[in-house]
């Protein structure tokens, strides 16, 4: 629950917190009021703007020197801009008069997100793209939220571990791994780039992305080597099945065709649908049923979904070019800008 804004600024000015799970500003109302600057009994503390022209505005002056304190993007600031209209402008104006003690208060909040900040990035790297991220989004966090990452630090660091892992460019052993094989593909077999993709049969946004591929093996197929891998996601109830078909097709030389028959038909991949498939692709029909009856291929595709695991693979479409992941794979104009890229061309 966000409540440091809300705490800072009620114990400011002696009054209630309005969150149940807040910690009680330190003794009585009443001497919380005289630690803010606020007389006991109500009266105007030494220095503090009298009720007035002056003190109308002293709301917005007290949000407006918070919101400078912390930069105007820190939810404190929103926060603190929120609450002030629920205050008096007398009470504003207490604040303003020691506006040392907000300041220290502020400071005293930004200290958790600032060592949550450092230990990051020691552990990351400082050099890391994670690390520059952190930086950036750490200083705008409440401190309850730092807090919390703290007490989940092993969760945090491995989650962002992951996330500087993920997005960068694989290893050249990884790079062989997942092109190799007896796998489908297009182009030539020592092109100077790879490109390989992910998919599931199942995903609408793997049917946009095939529609990409097929326009890249037309304009870029002489110089490229397309590879597709398996990696059907385990809320497709039909994915896996199709996965296992396709690689019957593979078996068969029809990869591609069936592949297309299968992007065209996405919401209809039953078992019957799929046989219906490759008879129109001419499959030899007697076999492609007994590969699906045996399960011939459904260790093959399992063992993909692991390699795709290997090297961060958690959606579908995901490309990598010669092992660098590609931001927007259905996007053709995208991928081949940076096929060309990777081309030199």
């Amino acid at each position: 629950m966000k409540v440091n804004a809300f705490s800072m600024l009620f114990a400011l000015v002696g009054l209630p917190l309005l969150a149940c799970d807040a910690p009680p500003p330190a003794g009585s109302t009443k001497a919380g009021a005289q630690e803010a600057g606020v007389a006991a009994e109500g009266a105007p503390a030494e220095g503090a703007p009298a009720e007035g022209a002056g003190a109308t505005d002293s709301c917005a002056t007290f949000a407006k020197q918070v919101c400078d304190a912390v930069g105007a993007q820190n939810p404190t600031c929103a926060s603190v801009t929120k609450a002030t209209t629920l205050l008096s402008p007398k009470a504003c104006a207490a604040g303003l008069a020691d506006f040392a003690y907000t300041t220290q208060k502020l400071a005293d909040a930004g200290k958790a997100c600032a060592e949550l900040t450092d230990r990051l990035c020691k552990d990351l790297g400082v050099d890391t793209q994670t690390c520059k991220m952190v930086k950036d989004q750490a200083p705008n966090m409440p401190a309850e939220q730092c807090d919390q990452m703290t007490g989940e630090y092993d969760k945090v660091l491995a989650d962002l571990q992951r996330m500087e892992a993920k997005n960068k460019p694989l290893p050249a052993e990884a790079i062989a791994k997942i092109a190799a094989g007896e796998v489908p593909s297009y182009g030539p077999a020592d092109a100077k780039v790879t490109i390989v993709e992910f998919s599931d049969f199942q995903c609408p946004y793997c049917s946009a992305a095939a529609t990409a591929f097929t326009e890249l093996k037309k304009s870029h197929g002489d110089r490229v080597r397309f590879v597709f891998r398996q990696f059907p996601l385990s809320f497709h109830q039909q994915a896996h099945l199709a996965a296992q078909a396709s690689l019957a097709a593979h078996a068969q030389g029809k990869f591609w065709e069936f592949h297309d028959k299968l992007f065209a038909n996405q919401k209809a991949l039953g078992r019957e649908d799929l046989e219906k498939y490759a008879e129109e692709i001419g499959l030899d029909m007697k076999a492609f049923k007994a590969a699906l009856d045996d399960g011939t291929y459904k260790q093959a595709v399992d063992d993909e979904l692991a390699l795709g695991q290997e090297v961060f693979v958690e959606g579908t479409p995901t490309m990598f070019i010669n092992g660098t992941r590609v931001g927007n794979a259905t996007d053709a104009a995208a991928v081949a800008a940076e096929l060309d890229k990777a081309l030199g061309s």
